[in-house]
């Protein structure tokens, strides 16, 4: 509704500029102004009691557009591969613009009593592996979720969720510290906003709605971009990220695994040169893969469509052919519930909206099936090719650990990519970037790359400190950066590698380079468990306890221990054996032995690189 000229106090410029301002004005931005005008006639009133009216609207300004002492903010990450990390930084360096004193911390550094004292908290948080928190958030997340937990009646919060959409527990962690916070007491400052590994536009939006609650100028506090958010997280003075990806010449392109052995690793070698991209050991290279064509040929056959029919690929307007969309821009070998809700939009007949309604049936589906799988199953043919990818989900990148030093190797990355097939339904599966990079990609060809640091997987900064690292198959990548680094640096600290896969003479991934650490004494010390050349199985974690003594005497002296590959088992078990250890040779109880690790990872001698 217009403000109108008639019987208004206002001028036609005053009716015109209003008429512009109101309705691009949000809920909290009307409050604000609310109290903005109240206090300006507050303050005139008692100058005019006082005979000191001159100046009153400027000194009205002033007293308003300075934060009062309790607007003091908290922004607490959780962040496994760097991106919360990221994005708290940039949130918290606009709220400071705003004028607000922010206090900015890992969950892993923060004390969990201190929330009793805070009155505005934001959260940004990532979900890791089956809807767990990610290492540096576990402290505080185990502590709101026990008795110890504090009432927060005063507290005013808010959560950015990162996940991904392909996974069954989608932003559980973010939706867990939400919903424990409001059962405490608290009151959501903005909502809960879920974000999926595309998370540019949803974050901004966030932290805009966010400052516009909490900053003492909401007219001009909406200005984070998608751009300044993927800035946020790719660091660095590159102008290449996630959403301008380097065009990487591959330099080398070799399988590490011998003749004879069920397994096929790649080592990717990749030019940086030019791109003014730099990274450090412990950080990741994404990839951006293609699917596979045979994938791509079927699904198009199945859907009936003509293959060179020209689609719609984002939001610039882009055009291409349906069959370069589902080569190069859509994720087409997971299922995901927004997409299959979307396609069930289109094809009401289809059987989809019982299967969203039947949460166990839908866990499987999306656990088991790709695309192709879906639209046979459900019988999706029919739907026109413009309208199904419109629906899809961008194809995500890869992240993979890096596996060079780049004091060791300026302007190159080196990747170590283990490839993945299988069958499954009477139909060979192929992992999408690991196949890609192994079959479709030669020296000479071009990837489209980004680096993703990682802050949480570093070497110490004492180059005296000893480490320990533990990384069986391709697990194994960051130590070799690491070890480069060491040896360019001249670090002195003792080094420990323990490394396994299945057999010593054709899956020994760098052995070589490893034996040649170990004789200039760049590597102090390696075990090794190669669990299909013995009657029993034997893995890395037994490899720990044999060495018990020793590895907890590393750890009395100040070992950092990283560990890096497979969360579900192998993770789990070196954990175990860690605390085994401490037990055995520390004389600790389990429940000790718990926390003499979690006191370890808050300490960042215990990090981990797992997936």
């Amino acid at each position: 509704m217009e403000l109108q000229v008639t019987n208004s106090p206002f001028n036609q410029e005053q009716v015109e500029l209003l008429n512009r301002l109101i309705p691009t004005l949000n809920d909290a931005q009307k409050t604000w102004l609310s109290g903005y005008l109240t206090a300006i006639q507050g303050i005139a009133a008692v100058a005019a009691g006082t005979g000191a009216a001159s100046n009153v609207q400027a000194e009205a300004v002033s007293a308003v557009s300075v934060p009062p002492a309790s607007r003091e903010v908290t922004v607490l990450y959780g962040s496994q591969t760097g991106n919360s990390s990221g994005l708290s930084k940039k949130l918290a360096k606009k709220l400071e613009e705003q004028g607000l004193q922010v206090t900015l911390s890992s969950m892993g550094d923060f004390k969990p009593n201190g929330l009793k004292k805070i009155e505005n908290l934001l959260i940004v948080v990532s979900t890791h592996g089956e809807g767990e928190p990610p290492d540096n958030a576990i402290p505080l997340h185990e502590f709101l979720n026990s008795k110890r937990a504090p009432k927060l009646d005063g507290l005013k919060y808010s959560v950015l969720a990162l996940g991904d959409t392909s996974y069954e527990f989608f932003c559980q962690t973010g939706k867990d510290f939400d919903q424990r916070l409001q059962e405490l007491g608290g009151t959501p400052i903005v909502p809960r906003v879920d974000c999926d590994v595309d998370f540019d536009e949803a974050a901004a939006e966030w932290m805009n709605d966010v400052l516009a609650s909490l900053s003492s100028t909401p007219a001009t506090a909406g200005i984070v971009s998608s751009e300044a958010v993927v800035a946020a997280v790719s660091g660095g003075e590159s102008e290449y990220n996630r959403t301008n990806p380097f065009k990487a010449e591959v330099l080398e392109n070799l399988n590490l695994n011998g003749r004879g052995s069920d397994r096929e690793t790649r080592h990717i070698e990749l030019s940086l040169e030019g791109s003014n991209l730099d990274y450090e050991p412990g950080d990741s290279l994404g990839v951006f893969p293609e699917n596979h064509p045979r994938l791509v040929d079927e699904l198009i056959a199945a859907m009936g469509w003509n293959a060179d029919e020209r689609v719609t690929v984002n939001k610039s307007g882009e055009q291409v052919s349906v069959y370069e969309a589902l080569l190069r821009y859509f994720e087409i070998t997971a299922v995901t519930k927004p997409v299959v809700q979307e396609l069930a939009k289109l094809s009401p007949d289809s059987g989809l909206a019982d299967l969203l309604a039947n949460d166990a049936e839908f866990r499987n589906v999306m656990n088991s099936c790709d695309l192709l799988d879906l639209v046979q199953d459900y019988h999706l043919k029919g739907i026109p090719a413009g309208e199904f990818v419109a629906v899809l989900r961008k194809i995500p990148a890869r992240l993979y650990s890096i596996a060079s030093s780049s004091k060791s190797f300026p302007d190159e990355v080196h990747l170590t990519v283990r490839t993945v097939r299988y069958e499954a339904r009477g139909r060979e599966r192929y992992g999408v970037c690991s196949v890609h990079l192994a079959e479709r990609i030669e020296a000479g060809d071009s990837l489209p790359v980004y680096i993703q640091h990682n802050p949480n997987f570093k070497l110490p900064e004492n180059p005296d400190a000893p480490i320990i690292m533990i990384g069986p198959g391709t697990g194994v990548a960051p130590f070799r950066s690491f070890l480069g680094e060491r040896e360019e640096t001249g670090a002195q600290g003792k080094t420990w590698l323990f490394y396994g896969d299945q057999h010593f003479l054709t899956d020994f991934l760098y052995q070589t380079e490893w034996q040649r650490w170990l004789k200039d004494g760049v590597l102090t010390k390696m075990d090794v468990a190669f669990s299909r050349d013995t009657e029993h199985k034997v893995y890395v974690q037994h490899r720990m306890l044999e060495n018990s003594k020793e590895l907890y005497q590393w750890l009395q002296e100040g070992a950092v221990i990283y560990v890096c590959g497979d969360e579900k088992t192998m993770a789990h078990d070196v954990h175990g054996a860690l605390a085994t250890i401490l037990e055995q040779e520390g004389g600790l109880t389990s429940e000790q032995a718990s926390e003499y690790l979690t006191r370890l990872q808050q300490e960042k001698r215990y990090q981990r690189d797992v997936y």
